[in-house]
């Protein structure tokens, strides 16, 4: 089986050469002549050959834009043969309209339209077929599983209900199983020799062999061509859990879990065996595209457009108290890891050293002494949001997503019970479905339903219908603060 670079060598010399080849046969008269006279969507076309210095020119320009629009395709995944079909498919309609671009902008080779039509026609079928015929094949004989995880009883209940042929596990510690009756009366503790945890060590769990850390994930898969890693997370490190889940994706190994342990991942809704896939990467690439397409066009003409509005925001808040224009602070981003966020500031500085500002709100009519004057503008019209436009420009956001938590309340809200971490499969966002249904992190199981739901019903139309009604929001309560009523206010300490 093919796996890693040599999967992506193999797929990208094979495109190559399949389209090269393609080139040439439509590219003869022989071919040609009879095309256009017997398939009706060709009639209008005139059969036209290159030959020389034109072909190859031709024929070196087509390699490299069905290369290049193929290239998300080249990374080892666990296709099933319908979706790669589709998605090589779509890559290659991508790569027609690349070419016919080239052609419309009289470039210096223009591809014959009858020639086009033939190569996109041709590689739609055997393109496909050649994904297929090197994918990473999920033969019975062949099949092989491994366990990651801390719990030693997730990894016993998995060992025992699956029916996949597992060869070992991995631990992030050198956790034990305190002995039972039975594995519900067995209890996970952690210990060594000397009493100490020690990092990248390894369950002893009772006939199954220890594999050694998780430093060692990689080397596993390749050595043992794994094809199907087992979570077994009872406090997944984001770290941990994460880079799990990045290195089984970039070998094209199967992420699954036990159904009864699913609770913090995403997974496919029409699973229904024991172990159940883990939803990596939940939209497809051209999703992806699409959004971040979307939020560089809307960041970008946001600052310019606002641009004015930010020298004036500028101003007054120097004007108004001594200290920083910008306040940055740690939040969470996609897939676990943390990123500085920026807004305007609207408290003074450092508010959150004044311990006894917060409860005298009560004696200042329910207003946080903390917060300024200009501050409270800011907030009460959404204004102090605006320099997170920068933060999804550059790409640690995006325009709608789960609105980033800190790291502190988001170890809060998972310690409480709520499945949180399902958020991170994703990136953060300036709004989301929850904020337009004013839902906040003061509900955080209601906050994480509709976050899920985004997750799973995103689309470039969706993205659009909230923005415009978060949009409409905004201008709602700015119009209200400019009539002299005060709208509550989001009063979270900065």
């Amino acid at each position: 089986m093919i796996r890693g670079w040599r999967y992506r060598i193999v797929a990208a010399t094979g495109v190559a050469v399949i389209t090269a080849a393609v080139l040439a046969v439509v590219n003869l008269p022989v071919v040609q002549v009879p095309a256009t006279e017997l398939i009706p969507l060709l009639w209008r076309l005139e059969p036209r050959s290159l030959s020389g210095s034109a072909l190859w020119l031709a024929m070196a320009t087509s390699v490299a834009v069905v290369v290049a629009g193929l290239y998300p395709a080249f990374k080892p995944r666990p296709w099933r043969i319908l979706n790669l079909t589709a998605y090589t498919q779509k890559r290659v309609l991508l790569a027609g309209v690349g070419l016919a671009a080239l052609g419309y902008y009289n470039y210096t080779f223009r591809l014959p339209r009858a020639t086009l039509s033939l190569l996109v026609a041709t590689l739609l079928v055997v393109l496909p077929a050649w994904f297929v015929g090197i994918r990473v094949r999920e033969d019975s004989t062949t099949k092989q599983a491994i366990i990651v995880g801390d719990s030693p009883s997730q990894i016993e209940r998995i060992h025992t209900d699956s029916e996949l042929p597992i060869v070992g596990y991995l631990s992030p510690t050198a956790a034990t199983m305190e002995t039972g009756s039975t594995p519900s009366e067995q209890t996970e503790t952690v210990a060594t020799p000397d009493g100490v945890a020690v990092a990248d060590g390894g369950a002893h769990i009772s006939n199954l062999s220890r594999l050694g850390g998780l430093s060692q994930l990689e080397s596993i898969l390749v050595d043992n061509d794994v094809t199907t890693v087992c979570l077994a997370f009872s406090m997944a490190d984001r770290c941990d859990f994460f880079g799990t889940l990045d290195t089984c994706h970039t070998h094209g190994v199967d992420v699954k879990v036990h159904r009864e342990y699913s609770d913090d991942v995403l997974t496919a809704s029409s699973d229904v065996e024991t172990l159940v896939d883990v939803d990596v990467e939940p939209w497809d690439p051209q999703d992806y595209v699409l959004k971040r397409l979307f939020d560089v066009a809307f960041a970008g003409f946001g600052l310019l457009v606002l641009s004015p509005v930010i020298g004036a925001i500028a101003l007054a808040i120097k004007l108004d108290s001594p200290g920083p224009i910008l306040y940055a602070q740690d939040r969470t981003a996609g897939f676990g890891a943390t990123f500085s966020v920026y807004k305007f500031r609207s408290m003074i500085p450092d508010a959150e050293a004044e311990s006894g500002a917060k409860i005298s709100e009560e004696d200042n009519g329910g207003v946080d002494p903390r917060v300024t004057r200009v501050g409270r503008f800011l907030r009460k019209t959404h204004m102090d949001e605006i320099p997170q436009l920068w933060s999804i420009l550059v790409g640690d956001m995006s325009v709608v997503g789960p609105r980033p938590e800190r790291p502190t309340i988001d170890s809060d809200i998972q310690n409480d019970g709520v499945n949180w971490c399902k958020r991170w499969f994703i990136k953060p966002g300036l709004t989301g479905l929850a904020q337009i249904n004013e839902v906040t992190g003061h509900e955080p199981s209601k906050k994480l339903r509709y976050d899920v739901k985004y997750i799973r019903d995103q689309s470039f139309t969706t993205d659009v219908l909230i923005v415009t009604r978060q949009i409409w929001m905004v201008v709602v309560d700015f119009t209200t603060v400019l009539q002299g009523d005060d709208p509550d206010a989001s009063e979270a300490d900065e």
